[in-house]
């Protein structure tokens, strides 16, 4: 059976893609209360051509969030208006003095703090969080973590198991006492893999704020409750 090529449409940067996609995701430029939902609108539109799909979101996109207005092709090019300002005043001047004083040894140090000693605070980070936090406040559920065969463990750290079939999961974040975990918003990748997770399970996914291996945002332990509550009685 001949393989079905699909057109690319996508445009390429070449070396300048790494930057635009650094500052992008740095300067949250590309989220849902910027451009849309976009994978969501997209299979709502269900396009046979791109210039169906063009037309389609312009004429129905919004952003997402409680002030949303409606997307055009300007407010698109003043989100590009932004990007340029961040890249070119904030961005290269920051890489600049970074590259200045960078040193082999930095290079050194970082692969071997992100290899043992990242690693080591994020395992005992989960591991507070879970044994020292949601065990106690859930004593019938068991935690396990996330096997590596689902096709979603690398988005989901711990299952709450409820019951044989039944379970929700837990994503454990850290935060710093600057971060503000109130805006953060799951990628539609990562919120993919959760649909996929309580299509398989039943459960929904809870993402879990750890700030000194102590939970963050405690109004998840009521929401987790709920939902423990709710699959007991499907």
């Amino acid at each position: 059976m001949a393989k079905i090529e699909i057109k690319r449409h996508s445009l390429e940067f070449g070396k300048k893609e790494k930057v635009l996609n650094y500052a992008c995701q740095t300067y949250q430029l590309s989220r849902p209360n910027k451009v849309g939902a976009v994978m969501a609108l997209i299979r709502e539109c269900q396009p046979n051509t791109i210039e169906e799909w063009e037309q389609w979101y312009f004429e129905n996109a919004t952003t997402a969030g409680k002030n949303n207005f409606k997307i055009t092709r300007e407010s698109l090019e003043e989100l590009g208006e932004r990007l340029y300002e961040k890249i070119t005043e904030v961005v290269i001047p920051e890489w600049q003095e970074a590259f200045s004083k960078l040193t082999k040894q930095d290079c050194y140090d970082y692969i071997y703090n992100l290899t043992i000693n990242r690693t080591y605070d994020g395992f005992l980070r989960e591991k507070s969080v879970i044994n020292d936090g949601l065990a106690k406040e859930f004593p019938d559920i068991r935690f396990e973590e996330s096997p590596e065969e689902l096709d979603h463990a690398g988005d989901i750290d711990y299952l709450g198991i409820v019951t044989d079939d039944k379970a929700f999961g837990i994503q454990i974040k850290p935060i710093t006492s600057k971060s503000n975990f109130g805006n953060y918003k799951p990628s539609e990748r990562m919120q993919a893999g959760f649909n996929n997770f309580k299509r398989e399970f039943q459960g929904n996914v809870f993402i879990v704020y750890s700030l000194d291996k102590e939970i963050a945002n405690k109004q998840v332990i009521e929401q987790i409750r709920n939902e423990i509550e709710r699959l007991k009685e499907l």
